[in-house]
C-alpha cells in the first residue's frame, strides 16, 4: 500500500502475488504487502489497514505465503491406540509471521482444529490427511498445498516439524499457558469503537485480559477491513491510563479509562494522531469473513496478440456494472510486453496516453537511481544514510546505523510514517511535508538501525532515500529522477510535475468508493510515492528491466546516466534480503521465489496501480487504475494478478465481482 499502502502502504502498498495484492499496508501499508499508504490522518490509518489486508490476502493467494491452515486430524485407529495429548492452544512463527493452533477433541476422540495468522488476519483454513503415529504427526493443507511433519514433545507441550510447500522451513509450536487473573481488572473486557477513515467509519475492537501477576494482555481487531486478532505489544495501565502498541501496523494507542469503567477515551496514531475511544461491550463481535476467490478455468496461455479479445470477455461485466461501471468514472490503462512486443489496452474512462498517479511503484525507480548513483561511484550502496544529509542533520549513533541498502530494502526499522506529518490539506496530504520536516524528524528520532531489522514497509524511509540521494547531488528529487532514470531511457511522461500539456491527459481520480479524489503532490516523500506516468513509459522501464544488456551507451540520449544504466539495471535486481516465506526483496523491487516474477504496487487517495516483469519468461505488464483501493482491496491488483495468470495458461481469479 506502499503508497498503495503496501506495502501498502503504505500506508499503502500491499503484497501481492506475482500475478497479484506492501498496503502495508500500506504495506504502503494494504490489503498490503503491503502491504500497501497513509496520507491524511484518517487516510493515513484506512490504507494502513489496507495495506495490511492487501498483504494479508496476497499471502493467501500466493501458495508460499498461504501458511494458514485449519487442522482437522484423522485416524481414529490410532487416536484409540494413544490418546493425544495436543489439545488447546499454540503458539509458533514461521518467519516473520506469528501463527496460532487452536487444537479440540472431538466425541470420538479425533482431532480438529484452526490455525490463525494475526500477522495476516486470515483465519482457519482447512487442513487434512492428519496421520498421528505415536509422537510423529503429519498433515496437509491442501488449498495452499503444504505439509507438516513433525513430533509431539513434553506431552504435548511442543509440536517441532517442518512446513513444506516446494521448499522446507522450520515451523514449531509451543502451548500457550495463560493464567487468567481471578479478578479482572478495570481495563479487562471487550472494547468497541469507531476510526473515520475519510468517508467510511471503520470499526475497531479491542480484547483485554490479565494473567495472575497482574500483567496485561490485548488483541485488536480492525473488523470491517477483516484484520483480526492482531497482537498488542507494551501494554500499560496504571491508575486510570492505558496504552498499547500494534508492532504489524507500527500502531500505538493512548488514553485513559473514564471514572465509570464504561469508556476508553484516547488517540490512534500512525504517524498522525487520530480519535479512537472505546466503549465497553459484554460480548465480542465476528469480523465476517472475506469470501474466498473465485476462478475462471484456465485456458492455454494467452499470446500477446490475443490478449485484447481475451480481456474483452473478462472485463465485459466489470464495465456494464462492475468496478469499470460508467457511474463509476474508473478508467484503467493496461499494458503488456512480451518477447520486445508492446500492446496498451485502454477500458472505461482512460485512454492509452492517459497519465496516472503510479503510487507505490515510484519506489523501484527510487531503488534504481540508487544503483545508478552506485555505478556512477556517487554513493556507497552500505554508506550511512546519516552521511549523505546536511552536516549536522543528526548525530551519529553508537553501534549500527540505516544505510542506504537498509532503506532501499525495507528494512530499517523505521516506521511507515514520520510522528510530525500533519498535512494542511487533509485533501493533498503530502504537499507540505518539507525536508525542513524530514530533517527535524530524523534529528529527533535518530539514524540507529533496531538490532535485528526485519522487514517492515515504510514510506519514510523510501522517501528519505529518494531526498537523500537529492541531497547528494545538489539537486531535487524530479530532477535526479530525469537525470538518471527517464532521460535516459526517454520516458517524457514519467515525472513529478505536470506540464500544461500533460495536465490535460491527467485522469481524474476516485476513492475507493467513487467519489472525486484529488491529486496528491509530494515534495520531501516524493521518492516513496510521488511519480506519474503513463503505461507505454512504463513499458518502456519495464523491458529495460527485461533486458538492461540491450541499453548500450553509444544509443545514449544525451544523458549522462545512460553510460551505467545496464549495470544499474542488473544490481537493481540483486536479491538483498528475505520478505517472507517464498518472497525476497531486492532494490524495492519484490521477487517471488517459485516463479521468478519481480513485482510492485501502489496507490494514492485515488489512483492504484500493479507492475510486474518476469526474466525468465520475457514478459512484463502494468495496470493503471483511476481508482485507489477499497475495503476489498485494490482491483488494480486483482486485474494484474487475472492477466499474469492468462498469460501462463493457470486458472484466473475471476473479475466478475461486486467487491469493488
Amino acid at each position: 500500500m506502499a503508497f498503495v499502502c503496501s506495502l501498502t502502504e503504505n500506508q499503502a502498498i500491499g503484497l501481492e502475488e506475482d500475478g497479484v495484492s506492501m498496503n502495508v499496508s500500506d504495506l504502503i501499508a494494504g490489503r498490503g504487502m503491503a502491504a500497501c499508504a497513509v496520507f491524511t490522518n484518517a487516510m493515513f490509518v484506512k490504507q494502513s489497514w489496507q495495506r495490511l489486508n492487501t498483504l494479508r490476502s496476497s499471502m493467501r493467494r500466493i501458495v508460499i505465503l498461504s501458511l494458514l491452515m485449519m487442522v482437522a486430524f484423522t485416524g481414529p485407529n490410532v487416536l484409540a491406540q494413544q490418546k493425544p495429548k495436543i489439545v488447546g492452544d499454540y503458539v509458533g512463527a514461521l518467519g516473520p509471521l506469528h501463527l496460532r493452533l487452536h487444537l479440540t477433541t472431538g466425541s470420538e476422540g479425533s482431532l480438529s482444529g484452526t490455525l490463525d495468522s494475526p500477522d495476516q488476519g486470515a483465519l482457519g483454513l482447512p487442513c487434512a490427511d492428519f496421520h498421528l503415529d505415536g509422537i510423529a504427526l503429519t498433515f496437509s493443507v491442501p488449498s495452499v498445498h503444504g505439509t507438516w511433519k513433525g513430533s509431539v514433545g513434553g506431552d504435548g507441550a511442543s509440536l517441532s516439524g517442518t512446513w513444506n510447500q516446494g521448499s522446507p522451513l522450520p515451523l514449531n509450536f509451543m502451548r500457550e499457558t495463560f493464567a487468567l487473573a481471578a479478578k479482572a481488572s478495570p481495563v479487562d473486557g471487550i472494547w468497541l469503537g469507531t476510526l473515520q477513515a475519510g468517508p467510511q467509519s471503520l470499526r475497531a475492537q479491542l480484547q483485554v485480559k490479565s494473567n495472575t501477576a497482574g500483567r496485561e494482555f490485548c488483541t485488536f481487531d480492525s473488523l470491517d477491513q477483516h484484520a483480526t486478532g492482531l497482537e498488542c505489544a507494551n501494554v500499560v495501565w496504571t491508575e486510570n491510563d492505558f496504552s498499547f502498541d500494534i508492532p504489524v501496523v507500527h500502531g500505538h494507542w493512548g488514553g485513559k479509562l473514564s471514572a465509570d469503567g464504561k469508556t476508553l477515551a484516547g488517540t490512534w496514531n500512525q504517524g498522525s494522531p487520530v480519535p479512537l475511544s472505546f466503549t465497553k461491550q459484554s460480548s465480542a463481535l465476528v469480523a465476517q469473513p472475506l469470501p474466498a476467490p473465485t476462478y475462471d478455468l484456465a485456458i492455454a496461455p494467452v499470446k500477446g496478440s490475443e490478449l485484447q479479445s481475451v480481456l474483452d470477455r473478462d472485463l465485459a461485466e466489470a464495465l456494464k456494472s462492475g468496478a469499470l461501471a460508467p457511474a463509476t468514472g474508473a478508467g484503467i490503462t493496461i499494458g503488456i510486453v512480451e518477447h520486445g512486443v508492446k500492446r496498451i489496452f485502454a477500458y472505461g474512462t482512460a485512454k492509452p496516453d492517459s497519465i496516472f498517479e503510479i503510487g507505490s511503484i515510484t519506489k523501484t525507480l527510487t531503488g534504481l537511481v540508487l544503483a545508478q548513483m552506485v555505478e556512477e561511484g556517487k554513493v556507497k550502496i552500505e554508506e550511512p544514510v546519516r552521511e549523505l544529509l546536511p552536516a549536522g542533520t543528526v548525530a551519529k549513533p553508537v553501534g549500527n546505523e540505516i544505510t542506504l541498502l537498509d532503506l532501499a530494502t525495507q528494512h530499517s526499522g523505521l516506521p511507515p510514517m514520520p510522528d510530525n506529518f500533519n498535512p494542511a490539506d487533509k485533501e493533498n496530504p503530502y504537499a507540505d511535508y518539507r525536508a525542513a520536516d524530514l530533517h527535524a524528524f530524523i534529528a529527533k528520532h535518530g539514524v540507529a538501525k533496531p538490532a535485528g531489522a526485519s522487514f517492515g514497509y515504510s514510506n519514510l524511509g523510501l522517501g528519505l532515500l529518494g531526498q537523500a540521494l537529492a541531497e547528494r547531488s545538489g539537486t531535487t528529487y524530479p530532477e535526479l529522477l530525469q537525470n538518471e532514470i527517464t532521460g535516459p531511457l526517454g520516458m517524457k511522461d514519467t515525472v513529478v510535475s505536470l506540464s500544461p500539456e500533460q495536465r490535460s491527459r491527467f485522469i481524474e481520480g476516485h476513492d475507493g468508493m467513487h467519489h472525486h479524489a484529488r491529486a496528491w503532490d509530494l515534495d520531501a516523500l516524493a521518492g516513496a510515492g510521488g511519480i506519474r506516468s503513463t503505461a507505454g513509459d512504463m513499458l518502456t522501464y519495464l523491458e529495460a528491466n527485461l533486458h538492461p544488456e540491450n541499453i548500450s551507451p553509444k544509443s545514449a540520449t544525451g544523458t549522462p546516466g545512460t553510460k551505467t544504466l545496464s549495470a544499474a539495471l542488473v544490481q537493481s535486481h540483486e536479491l538483498r534480503a528475505d520478505v517472507g516465506p517464498g518472497m525476497r526483496i531486492a532494490l524495492a523491487w519484490l521477487y517471488i521465489t517459485d516463479t521468478g516474477s519481480y513485482w510492485h504496487n501502489g496507490a494514492t487517495g485515488g489512483y492504484s496501480s500493479y507492475a510486474l516483469f518476469n526474466p525468465k519468461s520475457d514478459f512484463a505488464l502494468i495496470v493503471l487504475l483511476n481508482t485507489s483501493i477499497s475495503n476489498a482491496g485494490s482491483f488494480a491488483d486483482l486485474v494484474g494478478q487475472h492477466i499474469n495468470q492468462r498469460l501462463t495458461g493457470k486458472p484466473a481469479v475471476s473479475l466478475l465481482t461486486d467487491e469493488f
